[in-house]
């Protein structure tokens, strides 16, 4: 398949919220959409291989693995994306970009799981079996960040039991303990998060 389509210049045209610039994640059924919108202009065939271009592209890949929410035809958010097609798509982003690379981006990698994990509202037990699949190296990947987020959780805990008891301004306590009271700050309030 080719990896650019014609038709994607005229959806931008059409669409720029969607198809301009930054491209923007498309909510679930936006095929019938385009048809029911432009059912004069619009060859199906020509759409689906269109769309299966646009959606497969780093660049969207890159959108849908931030975690940005569904849009419509309009722009307007119609859905948060759901975790498990966040992570695929950072899977697939960090494969694409570490067969262009010499480096190692394990660590990045594992960083943003960790990141979709938090944002997706779920206990790193279920997050880790939702996104368990048949790639015995991305599985690695994903347990290592669980691992990673679970030491880092019991970090917060620990620093946030030890300023509670301590008895200082916030601040103070930053500085007792040579962090940046900011640091320290988001410390505190992502231990406390997660406590409640």
């Amino acid at each position: 398949m080719p990896r650019h389509h014609p038709l994607l210049a005229q959806l931008a045209e059409w669409h720029p919220a969607l198809f301009g610039g930054e491209p923007r994640p498309l909510k679930r059924g936006i095929y019938q959409d385009l048809l029911a919108a432009h059912p004069d202009a619009l060859e199906p065939q020509a759409l689906r291989q269109a769309l299966q271009i646009h959606t497969r592209s780093t660049r969207y890949l890159n959108v849908v693995a931030q975690g940005q929410p569904r849009r419509d035809l309009l722009g307007q958010v119609t859905e948060a994306m759901a975790p498990e097609h966040v992570y695929q798509a950072l899977a697939e982003v960090f494969r694409r970009r570490q067969q262009r690379s010499s480096e190692d981006l394990t660590p990045q990698w594992r960083r943003r799981i960790v990141h979709a994990w938090a944002a997706s509202g779920l206990s790193r037990q279920a997050y880790a079996e939702a996104m368990h699949g048949k790639n015995e190296m991305a599985n690695a990947v994903l347990d290592e960040a669980m691992h990673e987020a679970a030491e880092q959780a019991a970090r917060d805990e620990a620093l946030l039991r030890a300023f509670e008891t301590s008895g200082q301004s916030e601040a103070a306590f930053a500085a007792m303990y040579g962090l940046p009271p900011r640091s320290a700050a988001q410390t505190l309030a992502r231990a406390r998060q997660r406590r409640g």
